[in-house]
């Protein structure tokens, strides 16, 4: 049970509120504001999903840059009412289209009506869209995407020539196509985030996957889809399944150690041939849910080396190497290494021809931060760093300093090997052909090197 809900803009502009139970004051949406901005206790950078202010309940999630805010005063389930959040931002998303400040406040009128039918008095009714279809009755405003930063893993497959159309991302569930004809398509995304932990010398200390396979649907009809997975897919810790399925666990496989599905998922032939059927609902959805922590071929390798130059002075060399196919372009990279406190001033130095790379130290956190535009596979990248102290070191300065940590999202790649073998859709007539996308990409959770 919920009291208020509102969506708050990175300003702090309160762009969506319906108070639903009124035993909560009208200030909020300000009090949450100011508690998350200026949030100091613990030394923690970021406020909790969850915190109390004055006997007020506060949860908030973030989703491409807006806060989706709910507000109580009793005592219910932390995870429930996240969850509750996470899914009034995808079923806005499937309605709008695009989910962002200026498709929000276009769209008033339809965003107050989806929010009335979704909670009622606090209650949740249903979060399905499929289901809101038959109560909501206002049409979308369609928001000129063109001058729109794509956000969010979809977002990705829109660059670049060769990447497959991202009007997932953009195209509302019950808007119609200019012409009053609707497109047949249907969008899979296999999304995974991968946490690995490297030594020192360079071994993997810990390694992990959290992949999803998400699904958004254009179809007419709702037709049956056929999704098959690698044969040699094996659940569950040496190559048995949690469901008792029998699969080849050879060095190839793909071993998951557990996974969920979304319930429209028939698991009838699944053990035979690894093949989800299913009728998709009406919107963006998680196909499946996995996860893998045996040891996996990381994309990049870290090495680092910090040396003590003189009595105030030191030199930080950074090598990324891509160990994955030279078809394959990582972008949006972001290298950082907590520096000692003491350093006063840092000089960089690229490798010759460096495009598209920038350097900063961040003095504010004593922070070296390198920045990469793109890696193609196979090619290797250095950095070096001449470090300035204010006092002479006195120990060891690899324990003053590091580790390494690595932000990245690399489009069509996966580290788990999970393939999408085929999507068959059940025919309905002879000239029902739609577009099929299957579309993959990797994205960091946590990518450490220690020094």
């Amino acid at each position: 049970m919920i009291s208020q809900f509102f969506v708050l803009s990175q300003r702090g502009d309160n762009i969506v509120f319906r108070d639903y139970r009124g035993d909560v004051q009208k200030g909020s949406a300000e009090i949450f504001f100011r508690k998350v901005k200026f949030w100091k206790e613990d030394g923690e950078e970021e406020a909790p999903p969850v915190f109390n202010v004055d006997g007020v309940n506060y949860f908030h999630v973030k989703v491409v840059g807006l806060l989706f805010v709910a507000t109580t005063r009793t005592n219910v389930s932390p995870s429930l009412v996240l969850e509750l959040l996470q899914r009034i931002a995808r079923v806005v998303k499937d309605y709008l289209g695009v989910l962002n400040e200026d498709s929000i406040r276009k769209n008033f009128v339809l965003v107050y009506e989806l929010l009335d039918e979704v909670v009622d008095f606090g209650y949740v009714q249903t979060t399905s869209t499929e289901l809101l279809k038959s109560f909501i009755f206002n049409e979308p405003i369609v928001v000129d995407v063109a001058r729109l930063q794509a956000l969010g893993p979809a977002g990705l497959f829109m660059q670049g020539t060769k990447r497959m159309p991202g009007t997932a991302v953009t195209k509302s569930v019950v808007a119609n196509e200019p012409a009053g004809r609707k497109r047949e398509e249907i969008f899979v995304d296999i999304i995974e985030k991968i946490s690995v932990t490297f030594s020192s010398s360079g071994y993997i200390l810990t390694s992990e996957i959290d992949g999803t396979i998400q699904m958004k649907s254009y179809l007419s009809g709702n037709p049956e889809i056929r999704l098959a997975l690698n044969d040699d897919l094996s659940i569950g810790r040496g190559g048995r399944s949690i469901y008792d399925y029998s699969g080849s666990s050879g060095s190839g496989a793909v071993i998951l150690d557990d996974c969920n599905f979304h319930e429209s998922v028939h698991l009838d032939s699944f053990d035979v041939d690894r093949t989800l059927s299913l009728v998709p609902p009406d919107g963006e959805f998680p196909v499946m849910n996995y996860r893998i922590t045996q040891e996996f071929k990381p994309p990049f390798r870290i090495n680092a080396l910090i040396e003590q130059a003189g009595p105030l002075k030191a030199e930080v060399i950074l090598k990324i190497r891509a160990e994955y196919a030279s078809s394959i372009t990582a972008n949006t990279i972001l290298v950082q290494m907590p520096l000692p406190t003491y350093t006063t001033r840092v000089s960089f130095e690229l490798e010759p021809g460096a495009v598209g790379q920038v350097t900063d130290f961040k003095e504010s956190n004593k922070r070296l931060e390198w920045g990469l535009k793109k890696i193609v596979g196979g090619s290797e990248h250095t950095l070096r760093a001449k470090l300035t102290f204010s006092q002479e070191l006195h120990g060891n300065i690899t324990k003053e300093a590091g580790p390494v940590s690595m932000n990245f999202t690399i489009p069509m790649y996966n580290a788990s090997r999970l393939q999408v073998k085929y999507l068959q859709i059940a025919k309905k007539s002879k000239t029902f052909n739609p577009y099929r996308w299957v579309r993959y990409v990797t994205q960091t959770n946590s990518y450490v090197a220690r020094i």
